[in-house]
């Protein structure tokens, strides 16, 4: 793994349930894209939410931000969200993967 992801999600309050369904039922999707190496999806608060990924390289990273799940949120930031998600790029610099 070289390259990753980190993506905040900000739900509106009215929304967040739905935003956490979302992101669940995301990990089938993630779990179908063969550039992806790890995914997870996590809760911080009531409303916040966050993604973290990893890609063997560039094209595993670009053919997820083009894919499903990408779109998903897409489709909800303008509705469900109070801001669009937040995507930065990450390099790692070192994993434990027991």
């Amino acid at each position: 793994m070289k390259v990753g992801l980190l993506v905040r999600i900000e739900a509106r309050p009215e929304h967040a349930d739905e935003v956490e369904a979302l992101l669940r039922g995301a990990q089938e999707l993630a779990e179908l894209e063969q550039g992806t190496v790890t995914w997870f999806a996590f809760r911080e608060n009531a409303t916040t939410f966050g993604v973290f990924d990893t890609f063997e390289d560039e094209q595993g990273r670009q053919a997820h931000l083009t894919g499903r799940i990408a779109a998903a949120l897409g489709e909800i930031a303008g509705t469900k969200l109070s801001a669009p998600p937040v995507i930065a790029p990450v390099d790692l610099l070192g994993a434990k993967v027991s």
